[in-house]
């Protein structure tokens, strides 16, 4: 018997009996919350039955209205296409008329950029040739002539234009 002295043996002893007061308590707690879970679920698949049956009536209900709403849409749309063969008609002969008012207008408007283009370059030729004499006037005079060519430079614009 000299293990009743072992510290040992006393302290396992020990463990063992806060396992079992632990266990206890904790599989009470752990029971309690199994339990309160399968609660949960029950209630909750009550609710998904009684969702489902509410559904089903609801379904019932939307495909009578469909069919109902069906046989509207059929006398809707033979009552559109009549009035979409009226409305093609007027359609076409208002499209016609606005196609020969923009093509008129699309006429004008190249012709107006034609002559604004051709004042661009008219004006982009003088400015290069004024450019270009420039550059060969200074080349050919050296510092010499500058003050010539200046007033000759600045007087080319006003006759060129």
């Amino acid at each position: 018997m000299e293990f009743l002295h072992d510290t040992h043996f006393w302290e396992a002893v020990a463990f063992v009996i806060a396992v079992a007061l632990v266990w206890k308590k904790a599989s009470s707690a752990i029971t309690g919350a199994l339990d309160e879970r399968a609660r949960k679920i029950r209630e909750e698949l009550d609710e998904a039955r009684k969702l489902r049956e509410e559904a089903q009536a609801t379904l019932a209900n939307y495909q009578r209205k469909q069919r109902d709403a069906l046989k509207e849409a059929e006398e809707i749309i033979a009552h559109a296409k009549a009035e979409a063969e009226r409305l093609g008609a007027q359609a076409a002969h208002d499209l016609e008329a606005a196609i020969q008012r923009r093509q008129r207008l699309a006429e004008e408007k190249i012709a107006q950029a034609e002559q604004k283009a051709l004042a661009e370059v008219r004006a982009a030729a003088v400015d290069i040739a004024v450019a270009a004499a420039r550059r060969v006037l200074a080349e050919e005079m050296g510092a010499r002539g500058s003050k010539l060519i200046d007033e000759a430079i600045d007087s080319l614009p006003q006759r060129l234009h």
